[in-house]
């Protein structure tokens, strides 16, 4: 069956929720898991907000402080499971293509990953870095409701 997950997360509830299911699924089949939050880079032109506020240097640290908060959560969830698992925080324009490239690069046989995270009912039925995974992974995706 399968013997490397990729999850990826965003540290919204569902997202949380979708880790857990994740974690559970690997324990019980016995596979190894990558647990992934991918941030923007800096962007000049932008209607985010951090991006309008903060300086570059800023903004950086601020994103790299969220993804250790993020990491550190789902890490202590993946040590409660006693599931083997490695985190990865990466910068890309593009989450999706973060997310795909990453199940590539570490060999994953599955995403596992929610149906949508902070945009919420922005993308009525699945998020959009969900649908965008879906639609362009040739590694097989489990999507958590």
């Amino acid at each position: 069956m399968y013997k490397h997950i990729l999850i990826p997360t965003d540290g919204s509830a569902l997202a949380t929720t979708a880790v857990k299911q994740g974690l559970d699924f690997a324990k019980a089949i016995g596979a190894s898991v990558t647990l992934l939050t991918v941030h923007e880079p800096f962007h000049v032109f932008t209607l985010e907000t951090e991006m309008l506020t903060d300086s570059p240097e800023i903004y950086k640290n601020h994103a790299k402080k969220q993804a250790k908060a993020i990491l550190g959560k789902v890490e202590t969830l993946a040590k409660e499971r006693g599931v083997t698992f490695q985190t990865l925080d990466i910068e890309a324009d593009y989450p999706y293509e973060a997310i795909i490239d990453t199940a590539k690069k570490k060999k994953c046989d599955l995403i596992a990953m929610a149906s949508h995270g902070r945009g919420g009912i922005g993308a009525i039925l699945l998020g959009s870095e969900t649908q965008k995974v879906l639609a362009h992974s040739s590694v097989p995706v489990l999507v958590y409701r």
